[in-house]
Order: C-alpha cells, then sequence, then structure tokens
C-alpha cells in the first residue's frame, strides 16, 4: 500500500523482507458458473454481485455462463494478519481513504490508448483547399535525401510542390537543418507530411501556418498526386476479399496447420502468450527466444538474484521483466493440463469449462515498447525489427560480464573494390541476424507464374474472379547465392582517388555465431508505394553449412586502398566548443544516445558518437556513426582516455571521478543505513558521479558487487597502474566456431505486409516441432518450414 506495486503469492514475502513494507491489499477474482434455472437458463445477474475490480476478464469466459465475485482484504505482514475490506471500523480513515481508491481506480492499461492523440489533433483549414502543382513531381518509396543538404533522416514531403527537405529539432525530437521551414517560408506551401510515417492508416502532417500537428481528412488524395498510392491499399484488400480469392487463404490455412487435429502440449516450455491485440510479432521472438539455453539461464537461472537485487521499481527493469516473462513461459505454471473427472457428469461440465493457460505479456510490451513510436501502439509489427530491438535491450542491460545475446553477434568482412584503380579496402562489422534476398528468377516454376500472371490480368480486366494464386518455388542455394554475390556500390569514398567513386562491394562471415537468424527478405515495396510480399517456397534445410562463406581477408595481388576516411562536418559555432571540452561520460547527452539507437544503431556505438563529438547533439554524432561504423570495435562500450575501463555507467566502478573523489560521507551513511555494505554504497557512488537515486538503482542493478569486501581494497590497490596504462580496448565479443547448424524455431507470417497478418512460430523441442499461435501451444503434424520468414539455427558441435 506504500508502492502501489503488486506482487503474487510466491514474492510478496521476498518484496517484505527487501523493503520493510508491511501492509499489503490481497485482491482476488472468484469465478463461477452461473445458476440455472428450471429450464436450464441462466438465471438474471444479482445486482448485489460484488465485482468492483477494474481487471481484465478472460476472452474465453463466456460472460453468459459465468458470473464474478472480487474479494480485497488488507494482510498485515509478517503475521499475515488478515483485514477483510470494506471495513470502516477498524481501519483508520486515511488508510480506508486509500483502500477506496485503489478498488475504485481505473486499470493502467485501460488508460493506454495509442490513439488518443490522433483524435485530438485538428483539421488543417487548408486541408480542403490545398493546391498542388502538376509539375510532374514522383516520390520513390525509399532513396529519399533533403534536396539542399545531405540529410537522410527526418525528411518531410511538401504537399503542393512534393520538395523533400529536412525537418527541424521542434518536429518530433530528430535533428535537422530546417530547410522544410524554409522552403515555407520562400514559397508559402502550408502542409507537409513526414516521410517514414505513411501507413495506411495515415501519416504525420505538420502544418507551417498553424505551427503544429494536424490531421488532414485528404491525405490519400494529396499523396497520390505525387505517386503514392499507399493508403489505397485497405480498398484493393477489401476487394479481393469481396470476391471471395483465396491467395492469402492458403497460406493462412497452411501456416496454422488448419484441417489436422493439433494435440495441445501442457507444462514447462508449453505455455504460450494472450495475444493484446497485434502482439503476435512480440510473442513469437519471445518463443524462440526463450527457447535458447543461454537466456534461460541469464534470466530464470538468475531468478532469485535478480529479483532479489531488483530496483525499487521493478515495472522499470529490463532485466526483472525478461526473468518474469521467462518464468512464466518455462516453469509450468500457466500450462497445465484440463482435469478430468471421474463422473460423466462432471466430464462433459470439463468440456465446456475453459482453461486458464498461457501468460499476458501487458507489463513485458509497455517496457521494452516505452518511448518506441511502432512498438508502443497497438499496429502489427516487423518481428525481424523487433528481434533486433530486444537484443539492443539486452546489449544495454548486461547481468554482470554475462551477455546472451552474444550467441547471436558475429562479425561480417566486407570487401569494397574501386572500380577504376583496383585497388580494395577490407573492413568488418558487427550484425546479429543474416539476411537472404529472394532469388526471383532462380523460380523452378517459372512457366507456372508466367501462364498465372497471364490469367490474373485477364482475369481483371473482364472483372472475373481472380485464380488462386501460385507460389514461386525458390531453391534455398539460389538465396544463399544471392547473399554472397557482388553488389554495386554507388558511392563510397575512394582514398585512392580522394573523391566519391563507384564500386563493389561482397560480404562474407568473419566469423560464425552459435546461434545463425536467418531472414527471408520477403517484403518490399512497388513504384506505387504499396507493400507487397513475395508469395514463395523455399526449401530452407534442416541442416546448413555455410563454411564457403568464411572470410579470406587480403589475397595475393590486392592492393590496398589508402585508410583516408570523410571528414566529420561539424559546425562552426561549435568548433571550438569541441576542441576544448573533454565531457564526463556521466553526463553524455542521453535523449541523443537514444534518437541514435532507435535508428538501429548499438547503444554503446552511439554512446560514443555523443562523447567524441562533444555533446553537440544527434546530427554531429550521426557524422561521427556513418564514419566509423565500419571499425571493428564500432559496437564496443566507450573506453575512457586515460583509463583502463569502459566510461560507461555500470561498466566502471569509478565512473570518470577518480579515486581521489571520495564520495561526501553523509551519503554513504544514508546508503548504508538502508542495509547496504560500505563497500557497495561507495562503488555506486562512485560510478554514478555521487548521484544518491541513481547509485540505488546501480546497486540493485549490480548484484555480482555484492559484500564484495575486497573489490575496492584490490581496485585501489591497482588504481596507479590502471590510470598510468591504459588497457587496449577489448575486441568484438563473438563466439566463432564451425559454420554448420541445425534448424530449431522459426517463425511464420500471414498476410500481405509487416503492417498486418499475424505471426506464429514452430519451435523443435523433445524431437518434434510444437506450433505456438499466441496462447495456443500444440503438436505440430505439418511445420510449413518453406514458408517461414525468420529461421533459428544453432551450431553444430564439431
Amino acid at each position: 500500500m506504500n508502492t502501489f506495486l503488486a506482487f503474487g503469492r510466491e514474492h510478496v514475502e521476498r518484496h517484505f523482507r527487501k523493503t520493510g513494507q508491511s501492509v499489503y491489499m490481497h485482491l482476488k477474482r472468484h469465478v463461477r458458473e452461473k445458476v440455472r434455472g428450471a429450464s436450464g437458463g441462466a438465471l438474471p445477474k444479482r445486482r448485489n454481485s460484488k465485482i468492483f475490480l477494474d481487471l481484465d476478464t478472460d476472452d474465453d469466459l463466456n460472460s453468459d455462463d459465468y458470473e464474478y465475485e472480487d474479494e480485497a482484504k488488507l494482510v498485515i505482514f509478517p503475521d499475515h494478519y488478515e483485514i477483510a475490506l470494506p471495513n470502516i471500523e477498524e481501519l483508520p480513515a486515511l488508510v480506508t481513504i486509500a483502500c477506496d481508491a485503489v478498488l475504485s481506480s481505473k486499470s493502467p492499461y485501460r488508460k493506454q490508448d495509442p490513439d488518443t492523440w490522433e483524435n485530438e489533433l485538428p483539421v488543417s483549414k487548408y486541408a480542403n483547399n490545398l493546391t498542388q502543382l502538376d509539375n510532374g513531381v514522383r516520390i520513390p518509396p525509399s532513396g529519399w535525401k533533403c534536396a539542399r543538404c545531405d540529410l537522410r533522416e527526418n525528411l518531410w514531403l511538401n504537399l503542393t510542390d512534393g520538395s523533400v527537405l529536412c525537418g527541424k529539432w521542434f518536429f518530433d525530437s530528430s535533428g535537422g537543418n530546417g530547410h522544410a521551414l524554409e522552403h515555407y517560408r520562400d514559397m508559402g506551401y502550408p502542409l507537409a507530411v513526414k516521410l517514414g510515417t505513411i501507413t495506411p492508416d495515415g501519416a504525420d502532417v505538420y502544418s507551417f501556418q498553424e505551427e503544429e500537428p494536424v490531421l488532414d481528412p485528404h491525405l490519400a488524395k494529396h499523396l497520390a498526386h505525387f505517386g503514392i498510392d499507399m493508403l489505397h491499399m485497405h480498398g484493393a484488400e477489401n476487394r479481393l476479399q469481396d470476391n471471395e480469392i483465396k491467395p492469402r487463404v492458403s497460406e493462412w490455412e497452411v501456416i496454422q496447420e488448419s484441417g489436422t487435429k493439433l494435440k495441445p502440449m501442457y507444462g514447462p516450455g508449453y505455455t504460450g502468450l494472450k495475444n493484446l491485440g497485434n502482439s503476435c510479432y512480440l510473442s513469437s521472438v519471445m518463443q524462440a527466444i526463450f527457447s535458447i539455453p543461454e537466456f534461460q539461464r541469464a534470466y530464470v537461472g538468475n531468478l532469485p538474484r535478480i529479483f532479489d537485487y531488483s530496483p525499487l521499481d521493478p515495472t522499470q527493469d529490463f532485466n526483472t521483466q525478461m526473468t518474469k516473462l521467462g518464468h512464466g513461459l518455462l516453469s509450468g505454471q500457466y500450462s497445465k493440463p484440463p482435469v478430468k473427472s471421474e463422473l460423466i457428469e462432471q466430464v462433459m461440465k470439463e468440456e465446456h469449462k475453459p482453461q486458464h493457460n498461457g501468460i499476458s505479456p501487458r507489463m513485458f510490451k509497455a517496457f521494452v515498447s516505452k518511448s518506441h513510436p511502432e512498438f508502443s501502439s497497438n499496429r502489427q509489427q516487423d518481428a525481424q525489427e523487433f528481434f533486433l530491438h530486444l537484443v539492443n535491450l539486452v546489449e544495454r542491460n548486461r547481468i554482470g560480464s554475462e551477455n546472451p545475446s552474444d550467441v547471436f553477434r558475429f562479425l561480417v568482412e566486407e570487401r569494397i573494390q574501386c572500380c577504376q584503380t583496383r585497388k580494395v579496402r577490407y573492413t568488418e562489422r558487427v550484425d546479429y541476424l543474416m539476411q537472404l534476398p529472394v532469388a526471383m528468377e532462380a523460380a523452378t516454376n517459372k512457366d507456372e507464374l508466367i501462364a498465372y500472371e497471364l490469367t490474373r490480368r485477364e482475369a481483371e480486366v473482364n472483372r472475373r474472379p481472380l485464380p488462386e494464386l501460385v507460389r514461386a518455388k525458390i531453391p534455398f542455394s539460389a538465396c544463399l547465392q544471392a547473399f554472397s554475390e557482388p553488389e554495386n556500390v554507388d558511392d563510397f569514398w575512394s582514398s585512392a582517388l580522394q573523391a566519391k567513386s563507384a564500386g563493389v562491394k561482397t560480404s562474407r562471415f568473419a566469423s560464425f555465431p552459435e546461434y545463425l537468424v536467418v531472414q527471408i527478405k520477403k517484403f518490399t515495396f512497388g513504384l506505387d508505394w504499396v507493400p507487397k510480399k513475395f508469395d514463395v517456397s523455399i526449401d530452407m534445410p534442416d541442416l546448413l553449412d555455410i563454411n564457403h562463406l568464411r572470410a579470406r581477408g587480403l589475397q595475393p595481388g590486392e592492393e590496398e586502398l589508402p585508410d583516408i576516411s570523410p571528414p566529420i562536418v561539424i559546425p562552426d559555432d561549435s568548433k571550438d566548443r569541441l576542441m576544448n571540452q573533454l565531457i564526463d561520460p556521466s553526463d553524455i547527452d542521453e535523449s541523443s544516445v537514444m534518437q541514435l539507437a532507435e535508428m538501429g544503431f548499438p547503444l554503446e556505438a552511439c554512446r560514443k558518437a555523443v562523447y567524441f563529438t562533444g555533446n553537440m547533439g544527434a546530427e554531429v554524432a550521426f557524422n561521427w556513426i556513418i564514419v566509423h561504423m565500419e571499425e571493428p570495435d564500432f559496437a564496443e562500450p566507450l573506453t575512457m582516455p586515460g583509463y583502463g575501463g569502459a566510461a560507461s555507467a555500470g561498466a566502471s566502478v569509478f565512473g570518470a571521478s577518480g579515486l581521489d573523489n571520495q564520495p561526501p560521507e553523509e551519503i554513504v551513511a544514508i546508503i548504508t543505513s538502508m542495509g547496504f555494505q560500505r563497500n557497495q554504497a561507495i562503488q555506486a557512488l562512485r560510478a554514478t558521479n555521487h548521484s544518491l537515486e541513481r547509485a540505488l538503482d546501480w546497486i540493485f542493478s549490480h548484484p555480482e558487487f555484492e559484500e564484495d569486501g575486497d573489490f575496492v581494497i584490490e581496485m585501489e590497490n591497482n588504481a596507479n597502474a590502471n590510470i598510468i596504462s591504459e588497457a587496449k580496448p577489448e575486441g568484438p565479443r563473438v563466439k566463432d566456431g564451425p559454420g554448420t547448424y541445425e534448424l530449431f524455431a522459426f517463425i511464420s507470417h500471414m498476410g500481405t505486409s509487416t503492417m498486418s497478418g499475424h505471426y506464429i512460430c514452430h519451435i523443435k523441442k523433445e524431437g518434434r516441432w510444437v506450433i505456438y499461435n499466441d496462447h495456443k501451444v500444440c503438436a505440430s503434424e505439418r511445420p510449413p518450414k518453406d514458408l517461414g520468414y525468420m529461421y533459428f539455427y544453432r551450431r553444430i558441435p564439431s
């Protein structure tokens, strides 16, 4: 009742011991079948039924057959003394008021309405009579660039003349040079739409004249003027459904194994996840992730330690939420077979009684999607993008020295050859998944596809029902060959010519990961901006050998390009600041770091970019990233000049303070008075620049330093050596080995684009395939391995 955090029965004692909080409210909902009348129908619901908790009801519970009764009581620890609620006689007035407020409050999840902001936007007064110039401008679906500078991010399309120009900071907290605003001041064209936000549901529209985000009710028409027909695809999909055509129904049936009697699976590792409304992309990825032993050990295996040392608010701690979800999936507590009675009458009742299987990942989704414009919405998302987002979160929230995402981490060697000088450059970068292009030209049923296309066009002209879709059959070897084929590079910094020059790039594996994630690049955009999905069947192998893709390095006879990099563009008014200022790592502008991280760059690389550009903003840091992203240590932690450890908070015990910066004794006393060891307090304060609040969070997130009495002494004894002798930076964390793998999981997508449809996951467990379709978990009869989107392979030991 003090923190308003809720705990299950098995964890409430832990919280009491940890915090000393002794007063808890116990809430429980009883579900029972309604009493039947003489005619067999349910009696009318009683008005005095005790339902006062704003809790989500189970969708499987038919409200016509079941009724609810809520129970609330106060429990006083450690004696477990119970006081039934409401009770105004025994409780003080303030306690009664607090209890009433809790019982009458709305669920936080009901308060979250991702579309509320859209309804509050005003309709622009310029939308109805917007002038659009007939200048022949057509906007391509990718490759945008500001017409006045080199920026490729935060770009806005002017809806009058089709100009593509960069925005400014105040539009959406992104960087820009304000050229879109300058264009408005020069020309007076009022409305612009942000490229990259256009979906079938709308886009971000800004009115320069009204100086605020607005709604454009004619947005589809205005975008179509510049060749963007993306907003019309809902109508096209509805037309297909009206004609009862089954091109995608077939895919849905095959992937979900419709028409076969699937046996439900129960127990540890066979727990489903309830769909929160287009959350299947998250569910599929997390089922695959927690089927990997390294993630099981890192989170579920460390459950007691993570829970005991979680921050004061565990709802805001990534490791706690990962552990909670992993425990729910692997414990078997939420996946139990139905209990059958020996009596026939009870068996008949049990057939209609819903089973409470599966868990709801509401809190996990709320945390991992926090501040992310896409994952925080209720729209469907790309499972591949969420996988990389999750890896980024794991990287940023390591549990001690262990990082389970390292099992996916590998190095890619990129070889670029200048077409003029024939000289080469070899670079390495870190990656976490292998993206395979779909080699449509290698389809083995080309004749069938051509005949279908001709028939389809004829059917559209004559308005006849379309024929059933013919799926392209692609050999996996063709996709693998397309991955390793040379790729033309339009522009790269040719140090031989001191100018931009064309070249050819090839990629190979500089190391093989322990777990290889393969993504089939099925999704693309047509020239009309309509998202398209290649309907292909790829003969994905159960056993995969990619040893022939091992990098070879500089070959005899090859001549390297001189190592000259393009300059970092720094605003003139900031050059002196950069040259004269060495910032403290604890003062790194985290907002700039997060802006870069949301673009998909590794967190540590973003921190280094902001640090080495003197906290001058995301734009300048972005230039640094472009220059250094091919360096082998690009994603490694920031290493301070003159110090031996990483400078990021949590990686260095002393932060940037140094040993002579002793924490104030009064702050140390405050922390030790809470029951922590003095050594812990000193370590935490030095790591957080003497911030009391941050130090407490640091202690809870670093259980590996618990009561390590010799740690500070050892560090102090070796401090001078660490400062004088700068340690060499660690190399990229990779788990190299042979490139032979076996398939153990795959995620499939049904639908026309990543913005719609449904995801499910198949995982091989105990020698058999299991299908995970949200909360339904069953033994698979016909796993559709040829229709997958993401494939998970584990290395075969040599």
